[in-house]
């Protein structure tokens, strides 16, 4: 499914408009944030590093045109950006996609319209956004990172491709054969299930740390899950 993973900063001062893209969003699978002024969108988008951002321009402390310079500019970041804007002069258009945004929707929208908008840019640009993201939990296996609302998890590799493993298929059971299979796929004949345990109960131990909750879920007699939502 596209949205799996997926997660998206809501910037909007109004919120009840902010409220229904939310919630239409959530329905669809995405992750959400949501800041009203753009301080905020700031501080968000540094903690929870989104894969895509829906940006109002008329913003209260700072304009949707700083944020989106701030994020192209100064943070270097390739999350597509969709601009929301009551301007519809075609000057004004360009100005927001000269600036880094890839798409806008013009106010009023309908929330079906802003859907389609968000999937026809992943479409095109979800090559740039190589990471999953659930509940704040965020693994990138392009550079090999992991973390947790912008902390850093200090994870050995196969920890790490375990996690990676388990992210990809949320809420699904994976077998220890399977996750042999992934991790040690030369070896698998001489790797003991147990070796898996162990790598599991060390994963939940450095996961607890930031966020004291069920991850990985052990179901008896089947294997494990990851614990998405």
């Amino acid at each position: 499914m596209l949205t799996k993973g997926k997660s998206i900063l809501v910037v909007e001062d109004d919120h009840k408009i902010r409220e229904l893209v939310r919630i239409y969003l959530e329905k669809e699978g995405y992750e959400v944030y949501e800041a009203s002024d753009g301080e905020e969108a700031i501080d968000l988008f540094k903690s929870v590093d989104p894969c895509f951002v829906i940006l109002d321009l008329m913003l209260p402390n700072m304009s949707g045109e700083e944020v989106c310079q701030k994020i192209r500019g100064e943070f270097k970041a390739q999350a597509p950006i969709i601009m929301l804007t009551a301007k519809v002069a075609e000057v004004d258009r360009i100005k927001g996609l000269k600036m880094g945004a890839d798409d806008y929707v013009t106010k009023p929208f309908s929330p079906a319209e802003l859907i389609a908008r968000v999937e026809s840019v992943l479409r095109r640009t979800g090559h740039r956004c190589g990471k999953i993201t659930y509940r704040g939990l965020t693994v990138k296996p392009i550079r090999g990172e992991a973390h947790f609302r912008g902390e850093s998890l200090l994870l050995t590799q196969h920890e790490f491709k375990l996690l990676y493993f388990l992210m990809r298929h949320p809420n699904h059971i994976l077998s220890r054969e399977q996750m042999i299979d992934e991790l040690y796929p030369q070896q698998e004949k001489i790797v003991s299930e147990r070796t898996i345990d162990v790598h599991v109960a060390n994963l939940r131990e450095k996961l607890t740390k930031f966020e004291q909750q069920e991850w990985i879920e052990t179901v008896r007699g089947m294997g494990y899950r990851f614990v998405a939502y």
